[in-house]
């Protein structure tokens, strides 16, 4: 079987690496730059949207973070990252879409500064960024993981965000998010998943020139 990740570090490619360590299956990966290779046709054909993460194993193609968490971990079962039993199963899958959705869309709007009327807020899915931060706050608070106490690929995609979260100052740090941050950052997975993506990172110019 042939696993490869097309990615670029400063993306949410940085999600699918992680999750792959996390499944322990060796993988090629093919470094895409915005604009150029993420654009060329050879990429398109594989993504037609021009963004990355993507995961080709075996000749099939898998896009969007969570979707590929999701499938990483059913087909690689030995890894025990899928749900087990009802119970993880329904937190699983709640949880890493209300990452993808929710959580992912509220952030970015309020980094956009997009401001959304009270009439605007029925509509929009995740309602109010202050509601999905107290909807986090609620669930986490005095949990371990996603589906309990057994680390999942939902801890990967919907952990992403938390981290990344607390991490860049556009989630608070929450007396609940915490904890949960310093166990996902202190996997050995996150670790090698985040130094191969930090020695991808564009080198700053020691001189300081322009």
């Amino acid at each position: 079987m042939t696993l490869t990740l097309y990615t670029n570090p400063m993306s949410r490619g940085q999600i699918a690496r992680w999750m792959i360590e996390e499944t322990g299956e060796p993988y090629e990966e093919v470094i895409l730059e915005y604009g150029t290779t993420m654009k060329a046709p050879d990429y398109l054909a594989i993504n037609p949207m021009g963004k990355g993460p993507a995961i080709r194993h075996d000749g099939r193609v898998v896009t969007e973070a969570s979707a590929i968490c999701a499938y990483l971990a059913e087909v690689f079962p030995e890894a025990r990252l899928a749900p087990e039993t009802d119970d993880e199963r329904a937190a699983y899958y709640r949880w890493m879409f209300f990452g993808a959705g929710p959580i992912e869309s509220a952030i970015t709007n309020s980094y956009m500064k997009v401001e959304l009327t009270p009439e605007q807020q029925v509509m929009a899915g995740y309602g109010s960024l202050e509601q999905v931060v107290d909807t986090l706050d609620g669930f986490l608070d005095g949990r371990d993981y996603v589906c309990g106490d057994r680390f999942t690929a939902a801890d990967v995609a919907f952990g992403a965000q938390i981290v990344w979260g607390v991490m860049f100052g556009t989630l608070p740090k929450r007396d609940a998010f915490m904890p949960y941050v310093e166990r996902l950052t202190a996997r050995p997975a996150y670790k090698a998943a985040k130094a191969k993506d930090d020695a991808l990172m564009p080198k700053k110019d020691a001189g300081g020139g322009s």
